[in-house]
Parts: C-alpha cells; structure tokens; sequence
C-alpha cells in the first residue's frame, strides 16, 4: 500500500551540525554495497516508493529500466512500484520516469521548499552517511512541529517517516573533551521508548535495502563501468607484455 507520507526539508541540504557536540555524529557505521544481490535492491525499491515518493522523486530513472535492471516483470512494476497517475487521472505509464504526483508550486506552498530529487543522493552524501542517518533519528520534544532530531544531521527538517518501523529512541549522551579541551554532549547511543513493527536488525537490513537501490539509481551504470574496466586494465597488460617482446624481435639484430 502506497504511503503518501509528508517528507518536508532537509535530505540534501548543508548540516548546520553533525549531531549535539558539532563535531561528532552517531551513529557511524560502515556498509557495504552488494550489486549481486537484486532482491535487497528489489526491496529497497518497494520502500522507496512507500515511504519516500509521497514527496521526493527520482527523475532521472524510469520505471521500466528499474524493472530491467533489477528483474522485475513488467506487470509487477506496474502492481508494486507505480502507484501516481497522470494528468488524464491513467495510472502513470511502466516507461515514466520517477516522479511524484506532487507540484513544485504545492510543495512551495505546503512545505516552503520544493523537496529535493534523490535520483543521485547517493553519490553526493554517500551509503555511509544515507545508511546511517535513516538509522538516527531520535524524540527531541524541543523541536515544535516536528519533535525528532537527528544524530547524523543535526536539525534536520525532515520528519521521522519510518518511525512505524523503527519506533521510536531517545539518545544516550556522553561528555567528551576534544583536542582543545572543550567540552562537549555527544550521542554515544540510543534507548528504544517505542517499539516500531519491525526489530532493530529487521529495521537495518531495511534501511540497508533502501540504501542499496539509491545507490543504484544514482549510478545504474556502476558495475558495467567497473567490469569494463577491469576488461580494460587485462587487455592493456596483455598488451604491454607483447609490444615488450615485438619489441625486442624488431631490435635483435640492431647492435
């Protein structure tokens, strides 16, 4: 089922801060991309359009591409991944491009911004720093209208939009004393005060598969480039070794 959700400002514009001591962000974790493994991307596609198309977009991919590139039918793009229609009141076409059905002038209106296009997020913040901001938003009762915060990017304008899934947390501070011997209040962790439907591993693989299919959508041509490369890199070494003895065949009797 298509969750239409409000994702107001934030997902690509500058941080004001890395999290409570400036600094410092949490959480911090490395991930790793696996462009074998389709179905996590199938599933991080799902997600995208449930929980992130309500207000952003991904124009520069299309549906049917996506469908291509990561095996899925036809028909089940259409019944899983398309959920907006066009002007006419038809449902959106399978060889669209990835847009919402929201207007920049509606999206003005409602939110102040037009909310950014994530087709290539993921180049420019990077599956570090996507997987683990999804991943910290905690409760922030000083924060009116929104009344989260985030470990990663700080005052973010973004609300919680998986907060049905993770549930909610709240943060665990630490004082720590940097080079300068300034104090500062930085998120060590966080404590779980609402469960969400899913557990905190169910929750990571999920934020994981989404991070996967963003990071596909923003370069769907990152493994082809990377094996022609490789192919590449063979047939220059293979060629270097016999232009090497071509040359010394020319240049044997040359004293």
């Amino acid at each position: 089922m298509n969750k239409v959700l409000i994702i107001v400002t934030g997902l690509l514009l500058p941080a004001i801060g890395l999290a409570a001591g400036g600094e410092y962000a949490y959480p911090d974790d490395k991930i790793e991309i696996d462009w074998s493994d389709k179905a996590a991307m199938q599933r991080g596609a799902r997600s995208f359009v449930n929980y992130c198309m309500g207000c952003h977009s991904a124009s520069y991919s299309r549906y049917n591409r996506v469908g291509e590139d990561l095996g899925i039918p036809e028909d089940l793009v259409r019944e899983n991944l398309i959920f907006t229609t066009e002007a006419s009141g038809a449902k959106t076409k399978v060889g669209a491009l990835m847009k919402n059905a929201m207007t920049p002038e509606y999206a003005e209106q409602a939110f102040g911004i037009v909310p950014p296009d994530l087709s290539l997020v993921a180049r420019s913040r990077g599956v570090d720093w996507l997987y683990n901001y999804l991943r910290g938003f905690y409760v922030d009762e000083i924060r009116d209208g929104l009344g989260v915060n985030n470990g990663v990017f700080a005052n973010v304008g973004m609300p919680h939009v998986l907060a049905d899934l993770q549930g909610l947390q709240a943060p665990k501070y630490q004082t720590v004393t940097d080079s300068n011997g300034n104090e500062h209040e930085v998120i060590v962790g966080f404590d779980l005060i609402k469960p969400g439907s899913l557990s905190k591993s169910e929750y990571d693989q999920t934020i994981h598969d989404l991070v996967a299919f963003l990071d596909y959508i923003a370069e769907p041509y990152k493994q082809t480039r990377k094996n022609v490369g490789t192919g590449v890199i063979i047939f220059l070494l293979a060629f270097l070794v016999l232009a090497y003895f071509l040359k010394k065949e020319y240049w044997k009797d040359v004293h």
